[in-house]
Order: structure tokens, then C-alpha cells, then sequence
């Protein structure tokens, strides 16, 4: 994914089509943190604002499966090109899709038993728990991408 054009208002990027599929694939996985990983306290003694938390989170998630359904059937989102696409996203969005990518990047390593180092694994890698994996480190480089793009660092054109 590399950043072609930023403005203010959007940010354009050139995707090979392995790249859209993979990036697909990851957005499809979302959500992977357990609802019960986010806690308020460590203590339990505000059970119904634990219980209020959680109900929150349900709704983000519900509205962002919604997005990322509309970003899926957006056609202005995507432009197929002969060199691959045109992945345009709103600055407004950038955030929100940070934020889904990082879900699928932690709740991945949750899911990997939460591992110091990639060569440490907790869980082995087998084949229930390689696309865990595979997730955890194309969402970060998809996450470095945006990240980047923000803080114009990355190659493109600044209007």
C-alpha cells in the first residue's frame, strides 16, 4: 500500500489486488478482542459499569461491522486500475480504520497467547492458529501505512 496523494480531506493510496483481498480478508476478521478483555477496574466491585462498558463496546462494534460492510460496497472506496487500485479514504476515516485494524492486531495476539516475541510463540503455530498470525502482521503493516501517511512521512504528493 503505498500513499499517492494526501490532503487534508483524504488520503489516496496504490493497492496491488492481493493487497484490497488481504486487506478484505483482515477487515472480514473484525472483531477479535473478547468484549470481557476491556475492563474497567481489576477489581469487581462496579459489576453494572463493567456491564455498561461492555454494552458500549457492542454498540462501537455493531457500528463499525456497519462500515466496514459500506467501505466493502463503497465503488467510490476502490478503483480498479491496470496497475492494481486506488484506495481513497476520508482523513475523517483514517482513525476508525486504525482502530479495526488494531482490534484485528491485538485480539490476534491475544488469540497467539500473547507472545513477547514472534519467535516465542505461547500458542503453536498450527493450521487453527497461523491466520492469527498472518493477521497480526499484515494489520500492522497496514496500520504503519496509515500511520505514516498521517504524519507525512510517507512518499506522496502534499496539497
Amino acid at each position: 500500500m503505498k500513499l499517492i496523494k494526501a490532503t487534508r480531506r483524504e488520503f489516496s493510496f496504490l493497492m496491488d489486488r492481493e493487497e484490497k483481498l488481504s486487506l478484505f480478508k483482515l477487515l472480514e476478521m473484525y472483531p477479535l478482542i473478547p468484549a470481557a478483555y476491556q475492563r474497567l477496574s481489576k477489581s469487581d466491585d462496579r459489576l453494572e459499569n463493567q456491564q455498561l462498558l461492555e454494552e458500549a463496546l457492542s454498540e462501537q462494534r455493531r457500528e463499525n461491522k456497519k462500515k466496514i460492510a459500506a467501505l466493502f460496497t463503497s465503488g467510490s472506496a476502490f478503483r480498479e486500475q491496470e496497475e492494481g487500485c486506488i484506495f481513497t479514504l476520508r482523513a475523517s476515516r483514517v482513525d476508525w480504520l486504525l482502530q479495526v485494524l488494531n482490534d484485528v492486531n491485538v485480539g490476534s495476539w491475544l488469540i497467539l497467547g500473547s507472545p513477547e516475541q514472534p519467535r516465542k510463540m505461547a500458542t503453536p503455530l498450527t493450521p487453527k492458529t497461523a491466520p492469527f498470525f498472518w493477521a497480526s502482521n499484515l494489520s500492522g503493516h497496514f496500520q504503519f501505512a496509515l500511520i505514516q501517511a498521517m504524519s507525512g512521512e510517507a512518499d506522496g504528493v502534499k496539497e
